[in-house]
């Protein structure tokens, strides 16, 4: 779990030139927004190169609060350069601007233990998130009841089996009590016993507000617990959709072909 290092309400870069734009078929739109329903994360013509490569392609978009957001899209597509611009880890062009207050955190694919005990890891990321000293005990009891490893809490996370450390990452963000949520493949490489009580989970924290935003490489999966799909392709946003638009709707070529799992690697 970490947070994003940028200051809420700021923007990294300036937006450059017009940015490109969903077909507006493809567009999701949603309700006319209020006041209250202002994006908490706002992307503007967004561009991100390493070298000569261009991971990231004039991208444009909201998230909202409330929605859970599935990033989609082939290896090299650049779903994971997406996720750590949302959560302001990776600079880029264009305009990123997080709303002021939103509290964020990120559990990566394979989550990074400490050599302690349980425990020790929850207090660290508690003191490192700036919680209280008088609330921090308290805070990473509930989380480790709430993902069922409280019993665990003296043994030395990195013996616990991937499910158990994939619980305990989930534990230390839902501990820091965050508005936004990011998730970097959560159930990669888990067994299906595994995958199922981190997905109920991650819809457990939805249901209670948590706006979630995921990067997945399991349609089935998108399916459970997205409400709205983006699909990448070589850096662009091609498709952004509600997700039972996106799995039955007809789509751009490439989107298509990503779901019959007939794209071809690049």
């Amino acid at each position: 779990m970490m947070t994003a290092p940028h200051s809420p309400g700021t923007a990294i870069g300036l937006p450059a030139g017009k940015p490109a734009s969903v077909p507006a078929s493809f567009a999701w739109r949603g309700p006319a927004r209020t006041v209250a329903e202002a994006p908490l994360i706002e992307l503007r013509g967004v561009t991100v190169l390493f070298g000569d490569v261009r991971a990231l392609h004039a991208v444009t978009l909201d998230v909202r609060s409330g929605e859970r957001v599935a990033l989609l899209g082939s290896n090299g597509s650049g779903k994971t350069t997406l996720l750590r611009v949302l959560h302001g880890l990776q600079r880029c062009d264009g305009g990123r601007v997080l709303r002021a207050p939103v509290k964020q955190a990120m559990v990566f694919q394979r989550p990074f233990l400490l050599r302690l005990s349980v425990w020790a890891n929850m207090m660290i990321a508690l003191w490192l998130a700036h919680v209280p000293g008088e609330e921090r005990a308290g805070r990473a009891l509930a989380a480790l009841h709430r993902v069922g490893i409280a019993e665990l809490r003296d043994r030395p996370a990195r013996v616990l089996s991937l499910g158990q450390q994939q619980r305990l990452a989930l534990a230390r963000a839902w501990a820091v009590r965050p508005q936004l949520l990011f998730l970097d493949e959560p159930t990669a490489s888990l067994d299906p016993g595994a995958k199922r009580e981190v997905e109920a989970l991650i819809e457990e924290f939805a249901a209670e507000g948590m706006t979630v935003v995921m990067r997945t490489h399991n349609l089935g999966q998108a399916k459970r617990l997205a409400s709205r799909v983006i699909y990448l392709e070589g850096g662009r946003l091609i498709v952004d959709l509600p997700t039972a638009r996106f799995f039955n709707d007809r789509l751009p070529a490439e989107a298509a072909l990503f779901l019959k799992g007939e794209l071809h690697w690049t």
